[in-house]
């Protein structure tokens, strides 16, 4: 406990502890401060008030009541409350207009003491209290034309007479500028407000939509590579001792699958690099048919083709590419048959590819994500396609992608 105390208290003869603001201060930071504390503009309105009330009272001598320390502290007073205007707006709103009031029903001279009001009621509609800075303006203008067309009989300066209307009309007009530039300004923060929020949202979209592509990508490169490790895999290990020569072939197999999964997974990770930067190499398309089949072979599965593989804009042919991936992936994963048919017929502005096995479904779970079928529909959406995809009438599968064409050079 004695050594507690010692290290809570300040070494003799070391300098004084400094102290750090009111309990809560120093959670604070300097924008906070700035914000709940509006130091400078609330003195640089408490000046213009004074001075030109100074200014007023010279020009208004003989009809009005000179600047005593009464006048000041009230001008000072009505000023000072802006300093809470950000925490209590609505306070801040009605006390200055009830300093302003009793400031004229003193008889002092008018000038620069309703500014005040028009700041603390300005930051009343920002804050959100419109009816409550409407009441607070609404009451200072009553009680304007109380004081000066009724109560100015028992009030300085002596000998006093009612406003001239033209006067009435004057605070009238400054009465109105206020609430509308008020309303204005609040009209146009929660503009701003709706806009800074719609791009937020769109920028959190667009993050969405690239992270799903990023990770639709990922998914097609990797999983047929994958299936076929996984098929070689099996093979290698179930011949391995029965038949060395075999089971190498299936080793041999795996190190090239993997060698073009990972040069492939580059690829698309290269899409992370700066913004603005070109890929090094181009997006698969449907000109890679050929090693798709020959992937498919190592896998134990036999491929025929037909039809030929147009030249189509960059995104379908990615699609399509990635499609008939994904297809003959799931087939090598999920059929029991070694034998698949893609057929590719563009016409009429419509490409249409489909993947057909005759089955029947293993039903033994390879590994797979569950993914495969709902990242070729976002594919084919992406581009305003379709996808059917789902068991033949004989046992098979069939997976059909219907998706709009449109040759390169039309790009």
């Amino acid at each position: 406990m004695e050594e507690q105390r010692t290290a809570a208290a300040p070494a003799r003869g070391g300098p004084p502890r400094r102290w750090h603001g009111p309990p809560g201060w120093g959670r604070w930071s300097d924008e906070e401060r700035g914000a709940r504390w509006p130091w400078r503009s609330t003195l640089l309105v408490t000046v213009f008030v004074l001075l030109g009330s100074a200014f007023a009272a010279h020009a208004q001598q003989g009809d009005r009541l000179g600047l005593d320390v009464l006048a000041r502290v009230l001008l000072v007073a009505g000023s000072g409350l802006l300093l809470w205007r950000q925490r209590y707006p609505v306070v801040v709103a009605f006390g200055a207009a009830v300093v302003a009031l009793v400031y004229i029903a003193a008889g002092y001279p008018y000038g620069p003491v309703f500014l005040p009001v028009a700041v603390g009621c300005f930051s009343a509609v920002v804050a959100g209290h419109r009816k409550a800075a409407w009441t607070a303006i609404g009451l200072l203008w009553a009680g304007h034309l109380l004081v000066s067309h009724w109560l100015y009989r028992w009030l300085p300066p002596a000998g006093d007479g009612p406003a001239p209307w033209v006067q009435e009309a004057g605070v009238a007009t400054w009465v109105v500028a206020v609430v509308a530039l008020s309303e204005l300004f609040r009209a146009r923060r929660e503009q701003w407000a709706r806009e800074r929020a719609e791009r937020a949202q769109a920028a959190r979209r667009r993050a969405d939509e690239e992270r799903l592509r990023i990770a639709r990508e990922l998914h097609d490169v990797l999983a047929h590579s994958i299936s076929v490790i996984n098929v070689q895999a099996g093979v290698g290990l179930a011949l391995l001792d029965s038949d060395p020569e075999q089971a190498r072939t299936a080793l041999t197999t795996i190190k090239t699958a993997s060698k073009e999964a990972l040069g492939e997974v580059r690829q698309v990770l290269g899409a992370l690099r700066a913004p603005g930067e070109a890929p090094r190499a181009p997006a698969p398309g449907l000109d890679r048919l050929p090693e798709l089949v020959e992937q498919a072979a190592r896998a134990g599965l036999a491929v025929d083709v037909r039809g030929e593989a147009p030249e189509s804009a960059p995104g379908t042919d990615l699609a399509a590419f990635r499609i008939v991936q994904e297809a003959l992936t799931n087939v090598v994963r999920h059929s029991g048959s070694r034998q698949a048919r893609v057929r590719l017929d563009h016409a009429e502005g419509v490409l249409r590819l489909t993947v057909d096995d005759d089955g029947p479904a293993t039903g033994v779970d390879a590994g797979g994500s569950g993914n495969g079928l709902a990242g070729m529909r976002e594919r084919a959406a992406a581009l305003g396609g379709t996808i059917e995809a789902g068991p033949r009438d004989d046992g098979g599968f069939r997976v059909l992608a219907v998706l709009p064409w449109q040759a390169k050079e039309d790009r």
